[in-house]
């Protein structure tokens, strides 16, 4: 069972005198004054799960005083209790409005405000576990919607296996063996970018982008040929098909991937 860490404050002493003597077993104690200093210091530096106000009394300064460490509060996600009696605590509640978690009213034993508190806190912590992992499944579904998708296309399956071990942390990847299965690949799915082998069998790479580039629906999707083309020349022909890029075999992985970030 977690320990939680209570800080206690407040002008009842004879509460805060029962946490000390009867509940210091499951919890961790401390003392503040309702000084706005003394407060903000034990805050930051004990850093408690609790912040529980002993009421006895208090005048309206001494709640208005108590208010202003609402936000800090808040902020710091510290949970809030107020003991007293019914008087006591419906005093508190008009002038700290929506302040406190939890009241508990006098009179109440040691012993269920332990077992209050205990609850209280179980209770939060499994709200909070539910909201991480609601908020952990939202965030896969958003990056999965997100991930984007790459085609490489090169006749050396060694290639394409390397290429899919480089990107497949970050991008969906299909592989195409030649143009033909490319082509047929895309007359049903989507890709966001095309890795495409200059020198292929049969249909090279610059015929390849030419019929993707005749088709409307393809015509805009990112081409970056994959060669081991080193001729100035020849590299001139390559980038005068204006693709949107051209990598040097052997690939880098981490100019690869920079060059994808550009596109996509």
């Amino acid at each position: 069972m977690n320990k939680y860490k209570i800080l206690l404050s407040g002008k009842n002493n004879t509460i805060i005198d029962d946490f000390f003597s009867q509940m210091n077993d499951v919890f961790y104690l401390a003392t503040t004054s309702t000084r706005y200093d003394d407060m903000i210091h034990h805050l930051e530096f004990y850093k408690p799960d609790i912040f529980v106000y002993c009421l006895k009394d208090e005048t309206r300064d001494d709640l208005s005083r108590v208010m202003e460490h609402k936000r800090r509060l808040t902020r710091e996600d510290v949970v809030t209790i107020i003991i007293g009696s019914q008087e006591d605590c419906e005093n508190f509640q008009k002038v700290a409005i929506y302040m406190e978690d939890l009241a508990l009213v006098k009179p109440i034993s040691a012993g269920t405000i332990k077992e209050k508190i205990i609850q209280y806190m179980e209770e939060v912590e499994a709200e909070k576990e539910e909201q991480k992992l609601l908020q952990e499944k939202l965030a896969a579904i958003k990056a999965q919607q997100e991930r984007k998708h790459v085609l490489v296309i090169d006749d050396d399956p060694i290639m394409l296996k390397l290429i899919k071990e480089h990107l497949h942390e970050q991008y969906d990847v299909a592989t195409a063996i030649s143009g033909k299965i490319a082509h047929k690949f895309l007359e049903t799915k989507k890709t966001n970018l095309i890795l495409l082998d200059y020198e292929m069998p049969v249909e090279n790479g610059p015929e390849v982008m030419k019929k993707i580039r005749e088709k409307e629906e393809l015509a805009d999707i990112p081409i970056i040929f994959l060669t081991g083309i080193t001729e100035r020349e020849k590299i001139r022909q390559a980038l005068a098909l204006k693709p949107q890029g051209y990598l040097l075999k052997p690939i880098d992985k981490e100019k690869l991937l920079g060059t994808i970030e550009k596109f996509i």
